[in-house]
């Protein structure tokens, strides 16, 4: 994990070859940490990104839709991570918080992804962007949460 001066994360790596619909996963799990970091304003920080060069090709509206929608929702997904945490979530780091947090946000309310698919790609950012076991960690923790928030998908099983 990396940080510039104005506490925004940047990349480790880089691949031109990403979807742009994973990199709109990236630029909304920037700015989420950028808002527990500075506590900024919401709309302040997603025009910042788009106003950002070299972004990449990413999906304007998926990045506005995953980081507004964390963000506007952050007291309830909280409440819905914080009984599969193995500590306080002020006691996360920056990135598990905000990994949690899209990752929350996307099997909560984005149905149409399915379930295995928001998690793999919770679980990327955070061998992306965090530390060296943070993915195992994302991967329990989001692993607990989807039964409860995908209900339908998880009735068939057994």
């Amino acid at each position: 994990m990396n940080k510039d001066q104005e506490g925004t994360l940047v990349e480790v790596k880089h691949n031109v070859n990403k979807s742009p619909r994973h990199r709109a996963r990236e630029l909304a799990l920037q700015g989420i940490y950028q808002w527990r970091i500075t506590a900024g304003d919401a709309m302040q920080i997603e025009k910042q990104i788009h106003a950002e060069k070299n972004l990449g090709r990413y999906d304007k509206a998926m990045f506005s839709n995953l980081l507004l929608g964390t963000l506007r929702q952050h007291i309830e997904l909280e409440s819905l991570l914080a009984p599969h945490l193995d500590r306080p979530l002020d006691e996360l780091s920056p990135v598990e918080f905000a990994v949690l947090m899209l990752g929350a946000f996307e099997l909560s309310t984005q149905l149409e992804v399915p379930y295995k698919v928001a998690i793999n790609e919770a679980v990327e950012l955070a061998k992306t962007f965090g530390g060296t076991d943070g993915h195992k960690f994302v991967n329990g923790v989001l692993d607990k949460l989807a039964p409860q928030v995908r209900t339908v998908e998880f009735a068939g099983r057994g």
